[in-house]
């Protein structure tokens, strides 16, 4: 009986690493295949931010949802529904002839993902329920979430080159029927029959905010920042923001329990989050093009030298945690933080070099993954463990949103500074004769990595590129230090913890 639960829970956590690696491909091989995208669909550089951020966002959307759903409708049942969803919408991504399909599309993705993301790691708390197996399940699917994080833009470029960029999607259809096959063979129903209602105002609320924000800073520079209808987004947009808070303090079982920024671990372990996805996730989406249009890389290419930022933060995990174990996560969260902001400004110094190559701009890319690797870890362990158990579920998914949520915007303003000093460096090398107006889409043309073999365009690139590491750099050197203040690491020398005997 033992040898057979044994392989029913064997086949439970191959069927949930399966979908992890769907999730984490579908965040990191894309980036990759944008220029190809956008010269075979006919799409410009706005619409490239847009197909990542549909996933992205809408990902945000269902997060915390997710958890609500599975427990209230059976967390197998929901799972199959969203894998389901999600093979085919991937699919419908593969088969996409246009950009607006494509990102429609993607939008599915991200809403099916979220629901999946969460029903993983719901069915790997209820499976395996002896600790030891608990945690080497959740080790497992660790793994394999990075590695499909790591190996993406590696993969992703592989498959451009051996076949066509439709395969990147397409690919994770078979894969889904594969891992509904085996949900279905393997995975425990489960319920909570105490489970809460859905909190429909706080997800509706926080989603149109995200998305309003993201709208504003990606559409708003064709639109004008001033204009009356881009000032309305962004009031209307604010005004959501803070209807959300309002709902979120009234309710008496929140989304987001704001009490809990009270807890100075819990808030510094936020801004772990938030720092990274301020620096170094979203520049997975602008490093390839500068691979691509200053370095003349192709698609696969690109995605080898990706591995020098994406690998050091699937190696360097276990140190962060040894690290935060000998010296608290106060110290070891700054400090990964502050080295994610090396690595940025060593990529900016690189890209201002007299014959600036892979050989410049890989040390700088080598140190940001390293930082990521030390805090990751870190900053996952300290959100979870600041926290009663009974709400270790809220902090989790407060943590994931923030991560997500300063993802999406910081792909959108990413975009936008990119674009701004492209521009700023056209005027530089001499085209000072086109109006704003007409320059504009120039930039983004050579934005999006297509400086169409002119000195000028590589140069311009090159230069806006300088600009969004110099702002990764600069905002996640700032969040480390807010960090090293909210965890009371630059304090007074605060006396050794005494052991809580009740």
């Amino acid at each position: 009986m033992s040898a057979s639960l044994s392989r029913r829970n064997r086949t439970a956590l191959f069927a949930v690493c399966l979908a992890s690696l769907m999730f984490g491909l579908e965040i990191s091989s894309v980036p990759v295949i944008l220029p190809t995208l956008e010269r075979v669909l006919g799409g410009d550089f706005r619409q490239m931010q847009w197909v990542m951020n549909a996933y992205t966002i809408a990902s945000t959307t269902v997060l915390m949802a997710a958890g609500a759903l599975a427990d209230r409708f059976g967390r197998r049942r929901v799972f199959l529904i969203s894998g389901a969803l999600f093979g085919a919408s991937s699919v419908l991504c593969g088969l996409a002839g246009g950009v607006g399909l494509l990102i429609f599309a993607r939008v599915l993705q991200g809403l099916s993902g979220g629901v999946l993301l969460i029903c993983m790691l719901a069915i790997l708390s209820h499976q395996f329920r002896d600790g030891r197996e608990r945690s080497r399940a959740f080790a497992a699917w660790g793994v394999v979430f990075g590695f499909g994080l790591g190996f993406g833009p590696l993969i992703g470029g592989m498959i451009v080159a051996i076949s066509d960029w439709t395969w990147v999607f397409l690919v994770h259809g078979p894969i889904a029927a594969l891992t509904l096959l085996l949900v279905l063979t393997s995975v425990e129903e489960s319920r909570d029959p105490d489970a809460r209602r859905l909190d429909v105002g706080g997800m509706l609320t926080l989603s149109l905010a995200v998305l309003g924000l993201a709208f504003y800073l990606t559409q708003g520079d064709a639109m004008g920042f001033a204009t009356p209808l881009a000032l309305a987004i962004l009031v209307a947009s604010l005004a959501c923001l803070a209807a959300f808070v309002a709902v979120e303090r009234r309710m008496e079982h929140p989304m987001f329990d704001f009490s809990v920024l009270r807890n100075r671990s819990f808030s510094g372990a936020l801004l772990g989050s938030m720092g990274m996805n301020f620096s170094f996730w979203p520049l997975m989406v602008y490093l390839p093009l500068y691979f691509h249009g200053v370095l003349g890389l192709g698609e696969l290419p690109s995605g080898m030298a990706l591995l020098a930022y994406t690998l050091p933060a699937l190696v360097f995990p276990p140190l962060g945690e040894r690290l935060a174990l000998r010296h608290g996560p106060g110290v070891v969260i700054p400090a990964g933080l502050f080295t994610i902001g090396v690595g940025f400004l060593l990529m900016h110094w690189s890209v201002g070099v007299a014959e600036p190559g892979l050989w410049t701009v890989l040390p700088g890319a080598l140190i940001a993954g390293i930082g990521l690797g030390i805090t990751n870890t870190p900053v996952t362990n300290t959100s979870t463990g600041s926290v009663s158990p009974d709400r270790v579920g809220m902090a989790s998914g407060l943590d994931m949103s923030a991560r997500l949520i300063s993802l999406a915007v910081n792909i959108a303003l990413m975009g936008l500074l990119l674009v701004r000093g492209v521009q700023t460096g056209l005027r530089q090398v001499g085209v000072d004769t086109m109006s704003d107006a007409d320059l504009r889409p120039l930039a983004e043309r050579i934005a999006a990595g297509d400086p169409a073999g002119d000195p000028a365009g590589v140069a311009a690139l090159a230069h806006g590129f300088g600009w969004i590491t110099l702002y990764g750099g600069v905002s996640v050197c700032l969040l480390a230090f807010v960090s090293l203040i909210v965890f009371g690491t630059l304090g007074v020398r605060r006396r050794r913890p005494v052991a809580c005997t009740g």
